[in-house]
């Protein structure tokens, strides 16, 4: 029960790490509301979920969304003190093949929705005393990789944006860390599998050239967000931290 009595807003929550978070979450105790585009999907986890977890749908893209997100949470839940940002896709391109529209849709979700929901959520943690604030970068945010030019640009932004968060905000109580996962199975390491045209084999592997010989899971992931969003990490700000297998460690 490590965030017992807390309140989380978790973006991204319908599928992947999004999801697997906001299992944890209501298991450790807190209550979460969760978002995502897909209103079907999101009810029908909120149903399998039960009791401590609430849908919303929501574009973080749009800031009006993300602000009655918040202000959702304020009134359902009374207040916000975690925020996990972990809503993202991926789309394979160099610079030559990524259009500006193929930019864009990687930017928007992942940087600019990270900074439209946490500036709308700071206010709110600033009224409960402070708060956590929990980023999904990526093992890319932190060394780049090949055919990722967005996703590359989006991810790093996250990580540097994560950290200015922190100096800004370490005054007022609030911590802001992010986790870099390294390959995760979820449903976008499949589309990926999909686009490149290859088994799932051979997918795992190719993504499991790392230290520990394998890819990881969005529990595993799941787990180092409450880590950093509980008060475990109590004297930790500003940190990236990779739980990928040891994928960035050579």
């Amino acid at each position: 029960m490590r965030l017992e009595g807390k309140v989380a807003v978790i973006t991204g929550g319908t599928s992947g790490i999004g999801r697997a978070t906001v299992e944890l979450f209501v298991r450790e105790g807190a209550r979460v509301l969760f978002t995502g585009r897909d209103e079907g999907r999101g009810l029908e986890v909120g149903r399998s979920i039960g009791d401590g977890a609430r849908f919303v749908r929501a574009d973080v893209r749009s800031r009006e969304d993300c602000r009655s997100t918040v202000d959702e949470a304020v009134s359902s839940f009374g207040g916000i003190d975690v925020l996990f940002n972990s809503a993202g896709l991926y789309v394979e391109n160099d610079i030559l093949g990524c259009d500006e529209e193929e930019w864009d849709v990687q930017l928007d979700t992942m940087l600019k929705g990270t900074y439209l929901m946490t500036r709308a959520a700071i206010p709110r943690m600033i009224d409960r005393g402070g708060g956590a604030i929990v980023n999904n970068s990526s093992g890319w945010g932190l060394v780049g990789g090949e055919r990722a030019v967005a996703y590359c640009a989006a991810k790093g932004g996250v990580t540097l944006l994560t950290k200015a968060l922190a100096m800004d905000h370490g005054k007022d109580g609030i911590r802001v860390n992010a986790v870099c996962p390294g390959d995760t199975e979820t449903a976008m390491e499949h589309a990926d599998a999909e686009r490149k045209g290859w088994s799932w084999a051979e997918y795992v592997a190719w993504a499991s050239d790392r230290p520990l010989g394998r890819m990881g899971r969005a529990d595993e992931i799941a787990r180092a967000v409450l880590f950093l969003a509980s008060d475990e990490a109590s004297f930790i700000t500003g940190a990236a931290l990779p739980v990928d297998g040891g994928g960035v460690a050579g």
